[in-house]
C-alpha cells in the first residue's frame, strides 16, 4: 500500500472513535505480530482494537455493519491468548484482542465461575482454586491460552477422557449478536424457546430460524455427528436440540464455532472439584503393535488422563533440557533434570528410546486409594512385558507431564531452517482402531520424508502429529494440501474427525466437505447465514475457506 493509502484507510478507521472507547493500533510492529497464531501461517490485518467493555463490542459490530457497504471487506476477529494452531485467530480486517482489558474475573462459586474472554487460564484457575474448584477442560498450552480461545475452540485437552469437552462445562454465555447488541445464552426447554420465538425481536428471529433449519435436517444432522469421543469439525448442530429432554441450548453451537456466529463477552463455566492427591503410572511401549489392547485395559480402572508422547519429544526434552531453566528457575530444573536420571538409565540399558511414553493419572481423595489402584493396574499390565512405573508422587509425574506440554514449543524453538506445519495435528479415531490407523498414517507421512512429532490422547484416540517443514519451499502448500487429503481419507474410512479439539480454521475449512459431505456443508452455510448474513464475524473459517485460502496464508 502506499503512504496515501494508508493514511486514507487510517482515517477511515478513526472514524469509529466516537462510539468506540477502546485503544486502537495501527503500528507495523502491532500488525506483524497480529499477523500470526500458533499456525503455519502469516495473514496481515489492518488494524488492532483492545475493546474496554461489551458496549465497545456492540460499538464496533455496529460501525461494520455501517460501512460494509462501501468497505466490503470489513470483519472482526475475536482474539484473546493466540494460542489457535489453525488459524482462527488471524485475519486481513480488524483483530479485537480482549486480553488487555475485557480480562476480569466476576463471581466464583462452588458450582460455577463466571469470567470475560481475555482472562488467562492459568489466572482464571487461581481464582477458583481458592474454593478448591477449577475447569478441567485446558489444553497443553494452559500457561499462555485464555479462556475465550477456549470456549471458541471448544478444547478438550489432558482430562478430557473423565471430563469431556468445554461444550459439557458452559453454564451460560453472554454474545454480541449481528445486530450489535448483547445476549444471554443459556440452556432452555422447547416452550420457553418458542416463546421467545414468537417475540417478534431479532433474537427471537435468530431462535426461530435455527429451531427450523434443525427441525426441517433433523435426521441428517443427527447422522452426521462423527462416531468419536471428541470433535470440534463443523457446527454443532447435532448438540442444540435434545428431543429426549426436550431442551434446546444456543450454548453448543456457539463453543466451537470459532468467532464466526457472535462475539463472546463473558462465560460461566461449570467447576468441578480439585482432588488432593494425584499419581501415575507410565508404560514404555517399544512399539504401537498394542496400544489400543493396552488402552481398553487401562481405561476401566478410571484414569483421569491419558496421555502419550513419542520417542522424539523425549529426545528433544533431553536435547534442549536447559529450555526448563528459563520456565522453572535454576533450582526447579536441576529438581526436574535429577527425576529424569532414572529414565537416562532406562534408555542407556535397553539400548533404545521407547517409541511411545504412555501416562496413565489417577486422582483421588487419600494416597493410599490412589496407590492401590495404580498396583492394582501394573499388575493387570504385566503380561504386556513392557517397562512400566509407578511414579512416587505427583511431584515425579510432572516430569513427563512437562515433555507432554512442552514438546511442541521445543520443536518451535530449536529448528533451523524449518518450521512446525500443524496441519494433520488433531485427527481422531476411536482407540480400537489405532493398532491399524496409526501404522498407515505414519506410513503416509514417511513417504513423503517428513520429520515430525507424535503425542497426544490415545484413551480417545486423539492424536497430534506435527511435521517439520520449509515453508519456503515452492512445494510445501503442495505436499500439505496432498498429505491432508490422503490423511483425511483415512480418518472418514475409520468414522473418525479431522479434528477432535483444535478446530477448523483456515487449515480445515475446505476440508469440511470432505468429511461430511455437501449436504451438511449446505447446513453450515445456512446457520452461517442466520446469524452472520453480512459475513463480518471472522470470515473463512467454518464456511467459505478455500484451498486458495491455505496457498496464500503460508508464509
Amino acid at each position: 500500500m502506499t503512504t496515501q493509502s494508508i493514511e486514507a484507510t487510517r482515517k477511515f478507521f478513526d472514524t469509529m472513535k466516537s462510539t468506540f472507547k477502546g485503544d486502537i493500533d495501527y503500528a507495523d510492529k502491532t500488525l506483524d505480530f497480529y499477523s500470526h497464531d500458533a499456525s503455519l501461517f502469516e495473514v496481515r490485518p489492518q488494524i488492532v482494537v483492545y475493546p474496554k467493555d461489551s458496549a465497545d463490542v456492540c460499538a464496533l459490530v455496529k460501525w461494520v455493519n455501517e460501512n460494509r457497504a462501501i468497505h466490503p471487506g470489513l470483519s472482526i476477529t475475536a482474539r484473546s491468548g493466540g494460542t489457535d494452531m489453525t488459524g482462527g485467530s488471524i485475519n486481513t480486517s480488524i483483530i479485537m484482542d480482549f486480553t488487555r482489558s475485557m480480562n476480569a474475573i466476576g463471581e466464583i462459586t462452588d458450582e460455577t465461575g463466571t469470567v470475560q474472554p481475555g482472562c488467562f487460564y492459568r489466572n482464571f484457575e487461581a481464582a477458583t482454586m481458592k474454593r478448591k474448584r477449577y475447569m478441567p477442560t485446558y489444553p497443553a498450552s494452559r500457561e499462555i491460552c485464555a479462556v475465550g480461545g477456549m470456549v471458541a475452540n471448544n478444547s478438550g485437552g489432558e482430562k478430557s477422557i473423565k471430563f469431556g469437552k468445554t461444550a459439557d462445562h458452559i453454564r451460560a454465555l453472554k454474545v454480541v449478536f449481528n445486530d450489535g447488541k448483547e445476549y444471554s445464552v443459556t440452556k432452555m426447554t422447547v416452550a420457553e424457546l418458542k416463546a421467545k420465538a414468537s417475540s417478534g425481536s431479532y433474537e427471537g428471529g435468530l431462535y426461530q430460524k435455527l429451531w427450523d433449519l434443525v427441525q426441517k435436517n433433523y435426521d441428517a444432522i443427527k447422522a452426521a455427528k462423527p462416531d468419536v469421543s471428541k470433535n470440534s469439525s463443523g457446527y454443532y448442530l447435532w448438540d442444540v436440540y435434545d428431543k429426549s429432554s426436550d431442551s434446546f441450548d444456543l450454548c453448543r453451537l456457539i463453543v466451537g464455532s470459532q468467532g464466526t456466529l457472535g462475539i463472546i463477552t463473558e462465560i460461566t463455566f461449570e467447576l468441578v472439584p480439585v482432588m488432593p492427591h494425584s499419581n501415575m503410572l507410565v508404560a514404555f511401549l517399544p512399539d504401537l503393535s498394542k496400544l489400543s489392547l493396552m488402552i481398553n485395559e487401562i481405561l476401566p480402572f478410571g484414569p483421569d488422563s491419558l496421555e502419550s508422547y513419542d520417542d522424539y519429544s523425549m529426545v528433544l526434552a533431553f536435547k534442549f533440557f536447559f529450555d526448563f531453566f528459563k520456565e522453572l528457575g535454576f533450582v526447579g530444573a536441576i529438581k526436574l533434570g535429577l527425576r529424569f536420571i532414572p529414565d537416562m538409565w532406562t534408555v542407556i540399558a535397553s539400548g533404545r528410546i521407547p517409541k511411545l511414553i504412555l501416562m496413565a493419572e489417577f486422582t483421588g481423595e487419600s494416597e493410599t486409594e490412589i496407590k492401590a489402584k495404580l498396583v492394582a493396574l501394573n499388575a493387570q499390565l504385566k503380561h504386556f512385558k513392557y517397562k512400566t512405573h509407578i511414579t512416587s508422587s505427583s511431584e515425579e509425574a510432572e516430569k513427563y507431564w512437562r515433555v507432554r506440554r512442552e514438546s511442541f514449543n521445543l520443536l518451535r524453538k530449536h529448528v533451523h531452517n524449518k518450521r512446525t506445519a500443524p496441519f494433520i495435528d488433531d485427527i481422531i479415531v476411536k482407540p480400537e482402531y489405532l493398532p491399524e490407523f496409526l501404522p498407515r498414517v505414519t506410513k503416509l507421512i514417511d513417504s513423503y520424508h517428513l520429520e515430525y512429532t507424535i503425542a497426544g490422547h490415545p484413551g480417545n484416540g486423539n492424536f497430534h502429529i506435527i511435521p517439520l517443514m520449509d515453508l519456503h519451499s515452492a512445494y510445501s502448500a503442495q505436499t500439505i494440501l496432498e498429505l491432508s487429503k490422503k490423511v483425511y481419507d483415512l480418518v472418514h474410512e475409520y468414522k473418525g474427525s479431522i479434528s477432535a479439539e483444535h478446530n477448523d480454521g483456515i487449515i480445515r475449512t475446505p476440508y469440511l466437505l470432505q468429511m461430511f459431505g455437501q449436504e451438511m456443508v449446505d447446513v453450515f452455510r445456512e446457520t452461517k447465514e442466520i446469524f452472520d448474513p453480512n459475513h463480518i464475524f471472522n470470515p473463512g473459517k467454518k464456511v467459505g475457506g478455500t484451498f486458495e485460502d491455505i496457498r496464500l496464508a503460508i508464509k
